[in-house]
C-alpha cells in the first residue's frame, strides 16, 4: 500500500485590518479566487484527501472551505492549533497515528515549504518550488504502509495558483 501526502500552502491572505492578530487574518480577494481553482485542480488529478490535519488559524480554514466544494468526496476534518507556524518536524508529528492512506496538510510557511523540501526525493522543476508560494500544492507518494515509516517521496505533482 502507498501513502500520499498532499501539502498545501494557505491562499493569499488579507493584511489591510493591521489591528488583527496573525492568528486572525483572512484571505484576501486573490486568495479567495484561487482556493478554488487549486481545489479543482486537486480533484481533476485524483488527489482529494480522505482526511485534512489543518491549522486552526483563519486564512488556512478559509483555504480549506474554499477548495472543499470542488471535491466530490467530503474528507474528515481536523484544525489543529499545533499546525500553526509550525516547523516541518512538528508538521510531520500531526501524522503520528493516522491510519488513513491520503492526508493533507494545510498550514504555513515557512514549515510547510520546507516540509515539501525535505520529503521530496527530487524537486519538482519548477521554478517555484522551493519558495512556495501562497495556495502552492505538493502531492508526494510514498512506499510505505505506516506514516511512522515515510522517508522520501515522489513528486507526483506540484502547482500554483499562476499556473492555472
Amino acid at each position: 500500500m502507498s501513502l500520499e501526502l498532499v501539502l498545501i500552502r494557505h491562499a493569499k491572505s488579507d493584511w489591510g485590518d493591521s489591528g488583527l492578530r496573525d492568528h486572525a487574518r483572512p484571505l484576501a480577494a486573490r486568495g479567495r479566487r484561487d482556493a478554488p481553482r487549486m481545489g479543482a485542480w486537486l480533484a481533476a488529478g485524483g488527489h482529494v484527501p480522505q482526511l485534512v490535519l489543518c491549522s486552526d488559524a483563519v486564512r488556512t480554514r478559509e483555504t480549506l472551505a474554499l477548495m472543499q466544494p470542488e471535491w466530490a468526496e467530503t474528507p474528515e476534518i481536523r484544525h489543529e492549533a499545533t499546525l500553526y507556524a509550525a516547523p516541518p518536524r512538528q508538521l510531520l508529528a500531526a501524522l503520528k497515528g493516522v491510519r488513513t492512506r491520503r492526508v493533507a496538510l494545510v498550514a504555513h510557511n515557512p514549515g510547510i515549504g520546507r516540509l515539501a523540501a525535505d520529503l521530496a526525493a527530487e524537486a519538482p522543476a519548477h521554478p517555484r518550488f522551493h519558495d512556495y508560494p501562497t495556495c502552492a500544492v505538493t502531492v508526494l507518494q510514498f512506499d510505505a504502509w505506516d506514516w511512522a515509516a515515510i522517508g522520501k517521496g515522489r513528486v507526483a505533482a506540484f502547482a500554483i495558483p499562476a499556473d492555472l
